[in-house]
């Protein structure tokens, strides 16, 4: 009896071989190697047990006709190319993301989509489909990616509370709200009476969501509310809000800020003007992604947790891949957690 393995130095076993060596025909074997439909278990179990056999090995091109998948999903991120490179939040996205990933030996492809064109070519890429599914960040109110996403019926999950369509699709968020909140009430717990706070990018559902949370903290404990500036979750941002606040309001002795880059700019303009914190003013932040560590002082912030969200986001956009007729999609909401440092 002779052996069916291909001898050495005779080349790669071609599907031709397989199909011979299992009894099957080309279409057949090609279908059961590359995850296709409509092959008996029988059938199923001749092709593999010829691979082994033959030791062939599959080749992507084909499976991806067959199976209709490229093997590859986008982080479709709708910010300037400077922010996605020096913001932590986006480096732990991204560790998170490919780390699941690279559990299924799937390639990630960043689509930074920034308004105007770039979001215009971005769908065009989405929509031909060169990619199995989307994970979606950092979006803004005008992107309508959400609803855009779920029109041509591309598997996605959002990473924070879309501002429309979230009905539609799948999204992954930390509690903002009850995160400021614990962050105000921490300060008013200090004693602090004129609590201000710089806020995110008023498009943005994370920064509309901690906007209340500080309000209604306030609200609840008879403090005025109408110390807020608006930044844009970068330094620099926070620096000019922090600036403006203590113009308007220089009898402030708490600020929470909707971010811990923009916690570094409110620190810079206090230690300018000559106030002590947290003995003048106490600062509490939001993220703590490793920047807050390295503040003067330390910086107490409010942790979410974001490489854990981008693999909770990621594993269920792959779950919504392999089944995409899996019913309504889900919501996750993570809880925060306040980490005390020298700052408040």
């Amino acid at each position: 009896m002779t052996s069916s393995r291909t001898p050495a130095g005779a080349g790669q076993p071609t599907l031709d071989e397989v199909a011979r060596v299992a009894g099957v025909s080309r279409a057949t074997a090609s279908r059961a190697i590359n995850g296709g439909q409509r092959v008996s278990p029988r059938a199923q179990s001749a092709v593999d047990t010829a691979v082994r056999t033959l030791g062939y090995v599959p080749n992507p091109a084909a499976r991806s006709l067959v199976t209709r998948r490229t093997d590859s999903i986008a982080v479709v991120v709708p910010e300037p190319d400077d922010r996605v490179f020096s913001d932590p939040f986006f480096a732990g996205t991204l560790r998170g993301v490919n780390r699941v990933l690279a559990e299924r030996d799937i390639q990630l492809v960043l689509l930074l989509a920034r308004p105007g064109a770039s979001t215009a070519r971005t769908l065009r890429y989405l929509t031909n489909r060169h990619v199995d599914g989307a994970l979606v960040t950092s979006h803004h109110r005008d992107d309508r990616l959400a609803e855009h996403l779920a029109d041509i019926g591309l598997p996605c999950v959002f990473g924070g509370r879309p501002w429309t369509g979230g009905d539609r699709v799948a999204y992954v968020d930390v509690d903002n709200v009850a995160g400021e909140r614990e962050a105000t009430e921490l300060l008013i717990g200090r004693g602090c009476t004129r609590i201000g706070t710089i806020a995110g990018p008023a498009d943005m559902t994370a920064a509309e969501d901690r906007l209340d949370g500080w309000r209604k903290a306030m609200t609840a404990a008879g403090l005025p509310a109408d110390a807020v500036e608006h930044g844009d979750f970068t330094e620099a941002s926070g620096e000019a809000a922090a600036r403006a606040l203590m113009q308007r309001h220089p009898d402030l002795d708490g600020l929470v800020v909707a971010s811990d880059l923009m916690a570094v700019g409110a620190l810079r303009v206090l230690a300018e003007l000559g106030r002590r914190v947290p003995d003048d003013v106490a600062v509490v932040g939001f993220d703590d992604l490793g920047v807050s560590e390295r503040t003067t002082p330390p910086l107490t912030t409010v942790r979410q947790p974001v490489e854990e969200m981008a693999e909770r986001a990621t594993r269920l956009l792959l779950e919504r891949v392999d089944e995409p007729d899996a019913g309504r999609p889900m919501r996750m909401i993570i809880p925060p957690t306040l980490v005390r440092r020298a700052s408040a």
